[in-house]
């Protein structure tokens, strides 16, 4: 028997294909509602409560949705996890229905870090190559590490591309201690 996250979860992930939503969106405002449930445990208690009348849940998630600019399909799926009694596990089925939605659209998530702001070209460049080499359409996120000395780092899932001078080092002292 599928857990309830999965069936959440899937269900979402069907709306967004099927309707062709705006995966980056949809996922930043699942990760925004998410944090809001984290960091205010006044909401919490207000959709997990069933004291409070639904009407009034839904009051307080239309006045968020107003003010943050949620979509209709993510406040849909929040209220219907708020009647549901689900809410509790918002943040276990967003995370599914994101990783579903990533995988079921082919995207993945990467992290390229260097030693130095690169320019508009050059990140062009190294998106276009790590596409062709993940086949996957990709969601970038750049950090900086100075520690690199050169060369850059990329995470892609769990997959390290290491072609950091720090890496090269290490695979080289790595290749002395061995022999």
């Amino acid at each position: 028997m599928a857990s309830f996250v999965g069936i959440y979860a899937r269900a979402l992930t069907d709306v967004v294909v099927e309707r062709r939503l705006d995966p980056t969106r949809v996922t930043a405002e699942l990760e925004s509602i998410a944090t809001l449930l984290e960091t205010s445990s006044e909401l919490r208690t207000i959709w997990d409560t069933p004291s409070v009348a639904a009407a009034q849940k839904l009051k307080v998630l239309d006045a968020i949705v107003k003010q943050s600019g949620f979509s209709r399909e993510v406040r849909n799926f929040t209220a219907v996890l708020i009647s549901n009694r689900r809410i509790d596990a918002f943040d276990k089925i967003a995370k599914e229905a994101i990783a579903a939605i990533n995988d079921r659209l082919g995207i993945a998530d990467a992290e390229i870090t260097t030693v130095r702001d690169l320019t508009a070209e050059e990140k062009h460049k190294l998106e276009a190559q790590l596409a062709k080499t993940t086949g996957k359409k990709l969601r970038v996120r750049y950090a900086f590490n100075e520690q690199l000395k050169g060369g850059v780092v990329v995470k892609v899932g769990s997959t390290i591309y290491d072609g950091s001078i720090r890496g090269q080092l290490q695979r080289i002292r790595e290749q002395l201690t061995a022999t």
